[in-house]
């Protein structure tokens, strides 16, 4: 038994300290299909050989559940000939063939507990050692044997190093000494080397369970490092490593304060390799792996497979350090996924094809991405940061946009983005991507808090207040309303418990003081949002992978650990987490299991909630460790993840897409006839179109919207088209959905399109022609060319017939009236229409004016928002008569007043019950933001919230605007609008009477946004003007019988002011603009007027 282990790799001259901190972007695992070295290092006497240049490559070991199960009688006979071999040497009095010649005394323990487990025996270990190696350098090798040596020890100890024998040994008080040899003359490099341990293992699976406890336990560096048919061997290994050179025998690079300084360094490494070998060695002690090794069959071998069936026993399995998983007994009738009798549904995964750049800039993980439900790019995700890229792997700090139906990538360009990081979370909060915290590098832990603003493409960093957010990685963040939540991770260095709050509203954070049964510290686990409950399972509390499944209510600040059976996940960490229609799933994460590939799902809305598994076909060998996955329409899009692991280096998985229509079906399966096979199992296969196994009650036809009108032309033609039922869209209109009859299904499914089939034929067909088709067969072909496929209905069985939102606003409040036995009469005061400012409700001034209606107090507000899908609901009132027309909004149901509204591609900030806001003058904002300003400096007189001067800024490129506005709440709103547009350099706000505050001939432009009349600051609008002129845009209330009269009032007043002002122009109407009307007989209109300096 060595008492040390050979370095596999030749000794590196740079300074180099491998942390003993994770070194997050490698998520360190093991796999079943592990790529494993032919080649383990040995010792010859004091030498230490590098492993060759040209040793053996890699080779690719793939093992199927049944091999790893049962391996042959010969080979067990050989494992336990050479385990007991092994284990009479350990015993034997004499020396070993190590340099040192017996077995280290720290690590004896934790041999003796290894080796007493029947499928377990080590060759070979080292608890750890300081040394100080001499290498040959180039000129003393150049006349040696072509075979050169590794190196020889000048310095080496297995306990903490003492500094004064290091010290004296390289620098000897007497410079004559004999310390380092003459003839050993060489490079010296200073080392740390942590514990290293090489196992036989009886097979496989029992390897991948070891690995698996190993890598819990800090071990991240473990793997299989051989496999065969003959021996199975894994090396148990972490990276808590130090390594810098100190010179030559004759020349000596470093100070002995740095020598003492590097001892030092050495010595704490040494002590935290020991303690995380105890550790690991209590684990064992506690595992029932070890507990129980006479018991092993009932248990090796479900680490592959955990829907096997387990006979009479209900085991524990204990993979990775998971002691809190209870594998659930399945039975062999395919009673699985909760469906007694049932059939097993499993989801097709395809990777998605990428274009427009290379897909390796996907090859990340530790990011984040978030789905886009905007216009502007529908269907697309936003992709931001994590570990990985083209070229060398490095924190990444780019923003990828990337378009889930097309594939198409492309790099959003901005002037200022957050730093690199990986590890943070970004959530999507109506059109604003919040990123939060993440790891810039391994001393580096973020604490802030960056918004992308994705309507016009701008990050921003928040000076966020309330309490100080703590430095955080790998926590967990999910959004209710404006609300972010943030729960646990690893903050200020120490797994957290911790519940966060972030209103993005009010941009203050607050540690919320929760109640129930509380979940304990964890990272790496995951969290989402459903209705207003929190759902998070999973993570690592820093010994072991976690099971638990827990709930949190949002307004109670309750957690609830949820009881709920079926076929629970196992544990595991560093997964992804999704919310699809009334379904939460996990997938992939840590520890891996190569072999079973599955989608656990969960069903909220459901009496008794079981847990389901789902197979997913045709993986390969895609790591989902650390991956995001983002719901799309019907389609989970799983973008990056992937590992580093010891036995063949860094993997990255490709983008993959799966369908979840199928999973909707499982509601279904008690209305549909199962037809059996011969063994007397059952089928079911949901993947595309459904085969003739399973029968839903009714079927729709899903056709590309390009190729709906003359689809429903031929469906109609030939009696295909279901007329009972309704056409609806999927994924945002992206797809229509034809309900079918069932004679069309029988004929249809059988029709199997080929790859390109009928491209060319569809793209030259013209559809108004598709009516004259006059065969069946050959509309269905043309049906398969258009790409069309069949599916289950499950629209219909849930769809109630439609109802107004008025109608059921009625209905709501007249059940009110009736219960406080009210008038009826009061439903005429009840609005037919209504506005909306972003998730705000705005009702008309004139509804429920009766005061009646203040009896029922907050209990009719409640319901009338209810009954309108409203999160907040608020009541117009007159705009305040006040210079700075103050509004007269009444909030309702909600705590403030504060929306984000966005127009013509600008946001709009601002507090409704502070500032107006008016949607009529769409139009004329539209139209400024049409001018070219390129060049121009504008003064506006009357900014408001930014009504005018966003656009002139965002759309017609304005050189400087300058904002006058007395009204202190628009002018909070406008300084936030102006950075959330990203245009604040662009704008000088004046605050105050712009009769005072109006800078004097600088504009090439002047507007008068103010109703019913500007007049007032006519003569400052002349004054604001260059002294060669301009425009002036003048708004203004007109009778409709008055329009010619004051547009030439307003020519002729211009005029008279810029003669007393000493100017000499030509002023003229270029145009009148008709914006709305403001009132019965009165439109709001405003009038160019164009000011010309007359040449004398």
């Amino acid at each position: 038994m060595s008492s040390s282990f050979a370095s596999q790799s030749s000794p590196r001259l740079q300074p180099q300290e491998e942390e003993e901190e994770e070194e997050e972007e490698e998520e360190e695992i093991v796999l079943s299909n592990a790529r494993a070295h032919k080649q383990r290092a040995q010792f010859i006497s004091e030498e230490v050989r590098p492993l060759p240049s040209n040793s053996p490559g890699f080779q690719t070991f793939k093992c199927s559940t049944a091999a790893g199960k049962f391996i042959s009688d010969h080979s067990a006979m050989e494992f336990e000939k050479r385990k007991k071999a092994t284990l009479t040497t350990m015993s034997s009095p004499e020396p070993d063939k190590s340099p040192k010649g017996d077995i280290d005394i720290p690590i004896v323990p934790l041999l003796k507990t290894l080796n007493s487990h029947p499928s377990y025996f080590t060759t070979s270990s080292c608890s750890g050692r300081i040394s100080i190696l001499s290498t040959p350098t180039a000129a003393t090798t150049t006349t040696v044997k072509k075979k050169a040596k590794g190196g020889n020890w000048v310095f080496i100890t297995h306990e903490p190093a003492d500094a004064n024998s290091v010290q004296n040994l390289i620098f000897p008080p007497n410079p004559t000494a004999d310390s380092i040899q003459s003839d050993n003359q060489g490079n010296l490099v200073f080392r740390f080397e942590p514990l290293i341990i090489a196992v036989e293992c009886k097979d496989v699976l029992s390897a991948q369970k070891l690995v698996s406890l190993a890598i819990s336990c800090g071990f991240r560096e473990s793997g299989i490092t051989n496999v065969n048919n003959k021996r199975v061997i894994v090396a148990i290994r972490c990276s808590i490593r130090l390594e810098v050179p100190l010179g030559d025998t004759n020349n000596i690079m470093v100070s002995k304060e740095y020598l003492n300084y590097l001892v030092g360094i050495a010595n704490e490494k040494m002590e935290a390799n020991r303690k995380r070998s105890d550790s690991f060695h209590d684990v064992l002690l506690k595992n029932e792996l070890f507990m129980r090794p006479d018991n092993t069959l009932s248990y090796d071998h479900d680490f592959l497979n955990m829907n096997q069936d387990l006979g009479d026993n209900d085991v524990s399995v204990i993979n990775g350090g998971m002691q809190d998983f209870q594998l659930t007994r399945e039975i062999k009738d395919d009673a699985i996924n909760g469906l007694p009798g049932g059939p097993e549904l499993t989801l097709p995964i395809k990777p998605m094809l990428i274009t427009g750049e290379p897909i390796e800039k996907l090859y990340l993980w530790g990011h984040s991405a978030c789905t886009l439900g905007t216009t502007k790019n529908p269907k697309s995700l936003l992709v931001f940061g994590g570990f990985g890229g083209l070229g060398r792997h490095a924190r990444r700090k780019d923003t990828w946009l990337l378009d889930s139906v097309s594939g198409q990538l492309q790099l959003v360009d901005f002037s200022k983005t957050p730093s690199a990081r990986l590890g943070h979370t970004g959530s999507l909060v109506g059109e604003h991507m919040y990123v939060i915290g993440g790891r810039a590098d391994p001393g580096n832990v973020l604490n802030d808090v960056w918004v992308l603003n994705t309507a016009n493409n701008e990050w921003m960093e928040l000076q966020c207040g309330g309490i100080e957010f703590p430095q955080s990685h790998r926590h967990a963040t999910s959004v209710i309303g404006s609300s972010l939540y943030v729960f646990g991770g690893i903050q200020n260095g120490n797994i957290s418990s911790s519940m966060y709050r972030l209103d993005t509203q009010t941009l203050k954070w607050e540690e919320l003081n929760v109640q129930g049964v509380k979940p304990s510290s964890r990272h790496s686990h995951t969290m989402v949002a459903y209705n207003s409950q929190l759902f998070m399972f999973g993570g690592y509390d820093g010994a072991k992978a976690l099971g638990d499944f827990y709930s949190f209510d949002t307004h109670s600040h309750t957690w609830k650990k949820e009881k709920v059976e079926g076929s629970t996940p196992y544990p595991r960490f560093s997964h992804t987490m999704f919310v699809y229609k009334n379904y939460i799933g996990v997938m992939g994460g840590c520890p891996i299991k190569q072999h079973y590939q599955e989608l656990s799902v969960f069903q909220v809305d459901k009496t008794k909630s079981l847990w389901k598994r789902i197979k997913l076909n045709s993986i390969g060998e895609d790591l989902f460790v650390r991956s995001t996955s983002s719901i799309v329409g019907d389609d989970l899009v799983i973008v990056g993840g992937g590992a580093s692991c010891y036995a063949f280096g860094t993997k990255f998985s490709e983008p993959m897409r799966i369908n979840l229509l199928p999973l909707v079906s499982l509601d279904e399966i008690c209305d549909t006839r199962i037809e059996k096979i011969p063994n007397g199992g059952s089928n079911l296969n949901l993947e595309g179109i459904y085969g003739k196994k399973i029968v839903p009650l009714r079927w729709v036809l899903r056709v590309d919207k390009k190729h709906a009108k003359p689809a429903k032309d031929m469906l109609k033609k030939f009696g295909w088209l279901d007329l009972e039922r309704k056409v609806y869209a999927q994924e945002n209109g992206v797809y229509i959905c034809f309900p079918i009859t069932k004679e069309f299904v029988s004929i249809y499914q059988d029709k199997k399109p080929g790859f390109n089939e009928g491209v060319d034929e569809v793209n030259d067909l013209n559809f108004q022609e598709t009516v004259k088709v006059i065969s069946s067969a050959r509309a269905l072909d043309l049906l398969v060319a258009f790409g069309a496929t069949s599916h289950a209905d499950h629209i219909v069985k849930v769809r109630k017939a439609s109802s107004s939102p008025l109608k059921v606003m009625k209905e709501v409040v007249a059940s009110l009236l009736n219960h406080h036995n009210l008038d009826s009469t009061l439903l005429e005061q009840l609005p037919t229409r209504w506005e909306r400012l972003g998730d705000i409700v705005v009702l008309p001034t004139t509804s429920f004016k009766d005061s009646v209606w203040d009896s029922l107090g907050k209990e009719l507000w409640l319901s009338v928002a209810e009954s309108l899908g409203a999160h907040r609901l608020a009541r117009q009132g007159r705009v305040s008569p006040t210079g700075t027309r103050d509004s007269g909004l009444e909030i309702l149901v909600g705590v403030n007043g504060w929306v984000d509204h966005r127009e013509n591609g600008i946001i709009y900030s601002f507090d409704a019950t502070k500032c107006m806001f008016s949607w009529g003058n769409l139009s004329e904002k539209r139209r400024m933001g049409e001018l070219d300003c390129k060049d121009e400096v504008i003064v506006d007189l009357f900014t408001g919230i930014g009504y005018f001067t966003l656009p002139f800024l965002v759309k017609a490129n304005a050189k400087m605007v300058y904002a006058c506005e007395w009204n202190p709440h628009a002018i909070e709103a406008l300084r936030r609008n102006l950075e959330a547009n990203g245009v604040s350099d662009r704008c000088v706000v004046l605050e105050g009477d712009n009769r005072v505050t109006s800078p004097k001939g600088v504009a090439d432009r002047v507007n008068l946004g103010l109703l019913p009349s500007s007049e007032g600051s006519w003569v400052t609008a002349v004054r604001a003007l260059r002294i060669n002129g301009g425009m002036m845009h003048v708004h203004g209330n007109v009778k409709d019988t008055e329009e010619q009269s004051w547009t030439q009032h307003v020519s002729k007043s211009i005029k008279e002011i810029s003669t007393l002002e000493g100017y000499n122009w030509e002023v003229s109407v270029e145009h009148v603009e008709r914006v709305k009307w403001y009132a019965p007989h009165i439109r709001h209109l405003v009038v160019d007027i164009r000011c010309k300096q007359i040449e004398s």
